[in-house]
């Protein structure tokens, strides 16, 4: 669509798990202003997480309006509004009132466990994954919801609306006139047909969640709803993207075609590879899913994997062991010596993701001798980080034969020289480094041009991406299999220990 007397810049909303960031793009693609502002978090009781949805929506309407100023543009400058989220996190509200019912379940809480056991017991794990393309796992929205209905919200169903991240923020931006989310969000739900892109009777049963209560699923760029009684711009802006975290940073990183990948670093790593317009089929534990819905392509699809712990590992290194001082430290420290002389850490600190999926194996470090010391380990953190990143990629590899030949990465730890060196060398891959890593919120701004028109197509807007730096392999095939194999040997381990 096009709007008239549109305005030059966009606005990108990054709502994430540990705080929300503005950022404002120039109709070149030039950052005019970012504005960061981190949140409480709360952990009422062993592995339940939660966040406060009210200070979720204060921190977007701090950073937003911060940003339209920083940018020294006025409100009536921004053509358009992009929204992207945390995925999977869950909240409820009033629909007459819009009052918040409780804290919102964050994507990481792992209340619902037994539930999920139960229900893989009962046998719906099959039925889950073949209607949604997601594995029966607290990870995801539905037994959230279905907690929050036993809790007392069963009975409030004729004014109760949920909703992910993405959902509440549209609400709130709009004046409370949109209930909605993105094909993409849905899709972390394990309530949405993943085949069909609508909310699944099956599905919707098997957890006891109303359709009623749902947002309607859109795409991820067009009208959307329009804003109202939100400062940061005028009534009436179009919000004209909307994607999920991961979802976004695809897009961000231009990988529109088939065999296109990203990872982003950041506390865990999450890969994601577009698999075009048929939905895919995985036989080693990765996610099938949405990479995005356009209004004029239809469904695109993907494969996903996640680390749970990348970053993590490093702070755990700061904040645990003491071996470094801050983050940042750690490249030069790793750089002292040449290897890390067979020192291997697994950083199974939160168990493992895909494509292992074993709640229960342990953060591992193996091969210490009298010679080990503080730089060894930091090296062989990195390396674990690239390993684990490296058996996702080979996992898409197998189950696509896709001719993947080029990582593109974005995330906090990607600024990291010696972790994307290591990532290219240990898995044969051309690294690809852009100069703006927060991908994500670009993404989403990519969206809303798209969706008013400022682009003609997802191509045009990819213009508004440079590269900074470029990674080649340096090491040969057969000191990649080996490093491989001494990693898998390690993994074994922490899996039995």
């Amino acid at each position: 669509m096009h709007v008239a007397h549109m305005g030059s810049h966009l606005l990108a909303i990054d709502q994430g798990t540990t705080g929300t960031t503005a950022l404002v793009l120039a109709p070149n693609g030039a950052v005019a202003a970012r504005v960061d502002v981190d949140f409480q978090q709360h952990f009422p009781a062993p592995g339940w997480v939660e966040h406060d949805a009210d200070e979720i929506w204060r921190t977007v309407v701090e950073t937003s309006t911060a940003a339209v100023a920083k940018a020294g543009i006025e409100p009536r400058d921004i053509a358009a509004v992009g929204i992207t989220n945390q995925r999977e996190t869950v909240v409820a509200w009033e629909r007459s009132s819009g009052n918040v019912l409780g804290r919102a379940i964050v994507w990481q809480d792992r209340r619902t466990s037994a539930r999920c056991e139960q229900l893989r017991a009962a046998g719906h794990g099959d039925e889950v994954r073949a209607r949604t393309g997601l594995v029966l796992d607290p990870y995801f929205s539905a037994t959230k919801l279905e907690w929050l209905l036993e809790q007392g919200l069963s009975a409030r169903t004729n004014d109760l609306c949920f909703g992910n991240i993405d959902s509440f923020l549209l609400w709130r931006l709009t004046g409370g006139e949109r209930h909605a989310t993105d094909a993409t969000n849905a899709s972390r739900t394990s309530l949405m047909d993943l085949e069909s892109q609508t909310w699944s009777p099956e599905m919707c049963a098997l957890f006891g969640v109303p359709i009623s209560t749902l947002p309607e699923i859109v795409a991820n760029a067009g009208l959307i709803g329009r804003t109202r009684g939100f400062a940061a711009v005028l009534d009436g802006t179009p919000v004209a993207g909307m994607a999920g975290d991961q979802h976004a940073a695809l897009f961000g990183q231009a990988c529109f075609e088939p065999g296109g990948i990203k990872c982003t670093y950041g506390t865990g790593a999450f890969i994601v590879l577009n698999v075009g317009s048929k939905r895919p089929t995985t036989r080693h534990g990765l996610i099938e899913t949405l990479a995005w819905k356009l209004p004029s392509e239809g469904a695109t699809y993907a494969l996903e994997g996640s680390c749970f712990v990348a970053g993590a590992a490093v702070q755990w290194l700061r904040d645990g062991l003491g071996i470094i001082a801050s983050a940042r430290e750690i490249e030069a420290l790793a750089s002292q010596v040449e290897s890390s002389e067979g020192v291997v850490f697994v950083p199974a600190l939160a168990g493992l993701g895909a494509p292992y999926w074993d709640a229960e194996a342990r953060g591992l470090i193996c091969g210490i001798t009298r010679g080990t010391n503080r730089a060894h380990i930091a090296r062989a953190t990195l390396e674990g980080i690239a390993f684990q990143v490296d058996a996702l990629v080979e996992a898409m590899r197998q189950d696509t034969g896709a001719p993947i030949q080029t990582l593109r990465v974005d995330g906090g730890a990607a600024a990291n020289d010696l972790l994307m060196q290591l990532q290219a060398d240990l898995s044969g891959l051309k690294v690809e480094r852009p100069q703006d890593l927060e991908t994500t919120a670009r993404g989403a701004a990519m969206l809303a041009g798209l969706g008013v028109g400022m682009f003609a197509s997802a191509q045009d807007a990819a213009r508004m991406i440079q590269t900074e730096r470029q990674f080649g392999v340096r090491m040969n095939e057969t000191q990649r299999v080996s490093e491989r194999r001494r990693f898998s040997q390690a993994v074994e381990r922490a899996r039995s220990s």
